[in-house]
């Protein structure tokens, strides 16, 4: 019998996707926010150049997360987006 895959919603387009193909964000109460570990309230990005600015523009990780969200956290995350882009761009 196969194993359904977990689904998870991206904040900025809210399509139900698969979460190893979305970003996660979370809300560490000693840490602040982290990306990809720890437990606490998460949530899910797509990682794409819309989603990222759909989601700082209208604010969705800040309501998701339930706090303050800095820019060094949107700098991270664009660093990453241009990182798998070049190296998709490298691999054609």
């Amino acid at each position: 019998m196969k194993r359904n895959s977990v689904l998870r919603r991206c904040v900025a387009c809210k399509k139900l996707v698969d979460r190893k193909q979305l970003w996660r964000v979370v809300r560490d109460y000693q840490d602040g926010i982290v990306l990809d570990q720890g437990m606490g309230r998460s949530a899910y990005l797509c990682p794409s150049e819309n989603c990222l600015k759909e989601a700082w523009q209208r604010k969705r990780l800040q309501k998701a997360l339930r706090c303050q969200v800095n820019v060094s956290v949107l700098e991270v995350l664009q660093n990453r987006l241009n990182h798998c882009n070049d190296s998709i761009t490298k691999a054609i």
